[in-house]
């Protein structure tokens, strides 16, 4: 009878144990849960802080005009009455929003003759992903290997295709493909792309522009004067409306 006692206050006290081990284990999987909630709400708002800082265009900039610079795109007449500039990051998600405002009146008002305008792409968000510096990279080889046209159409297509600044971000294979959808030919331009051929021209653009002062993205100027706005979009139309 002892016996049979003591066996059943052995069992009773492994289940108290056991209910006990697992009561632990919810609340480490618990805190575990929320840790992760909170680290990746601090993630997101320090990714979102670098953005928005790098979004600061307040200096002072003093830059070649549309069409003078060695380190971009241009469209439009050279004797066009207007210029603009637009330093931008191909990972800055205001670049691509004021890319998106603006790329149609600032095509038509080029093909007008009524400006020039010439977008200066660089590396300026290489703290958050080498993203930044791989696509800028890609646009200087495509405009090395396939010319001026092709390179406008992939820059167009880096925004229309681009990452968010959180990721996942595109791979070179990825940079590749849209440079052949572009125009260009892929035996022409993948090795230099998938090798960083053109990182010097990365680091000289990026090297310039803040020589000229650029501090964020988008800096945009009209006429040799910064354009700033409340948002991307009041940029877009003080521009539209300063070149009509």
């Amino acid at each position: 009878m002892s016996s049979s006692k003591s066996r059943a206050a052995e069992r009773t006290a492994r289940a108290q144990q056991a209910r006990a081990e697992q009561e632990r284990a919810e609340r480490r999987r618990k805190l575990l849960s929320v840790g992760g909630v909170v680290l990746a709400m601090v993630l997101v708002i320090g990714i979102g802080f670098l953005v928005q800082r790098d979004r600061d265009t307040s200096a002072d900039v003093a830059a070649p005009s549309a069409g003078q610079g060695d380190y971009g795109v241009t469209i439009g007449e050279a004797d066009a009455p207007h210029d603009i500039v637009i330093y931008e990051d191909f990972l800055c998600p205001f670049c691509g929003e004021l890319e998106e405002a603006s790329r149609a009146d600032l095509a038509r008002l080029a093909e007008e003759g009524k400006v020039t305008v010439e977008y200066r792409p660089f590396e300026l968000l290489s703290r958050i992903s080498d993203y930044s510096g791989r696509a800028t990279n890609a646009f200087a080889v495509v405009l090395e290997e396939s010319g001026p046209e092709v390179a406008k159409a992939f820059h167009d297509l880096l925004f229309e295709n681009q990452p968010s600044e959180s990721g996942p971000f595109p791979s070179d294979e990825d940079l590749v493909e849209l440079a052949v959808e572009a125009g260009a030919q892929e035996d022409a331009v993948a090795e230099g792309i998938e090798s960083g051929a053109r990182s010097d021209w990365v680091d000289e653009a990026t090297q310039a522009a803040q020589d000229a002062g650029v501090q964020g993205t988008p800096t945009v100027l009209l006429d040799g004067e910064v354009v700033n706005g409340g948002s991307v979009e009041e940029i877009a139309d003080l521009l539209v409306a300063g070149v009509e």
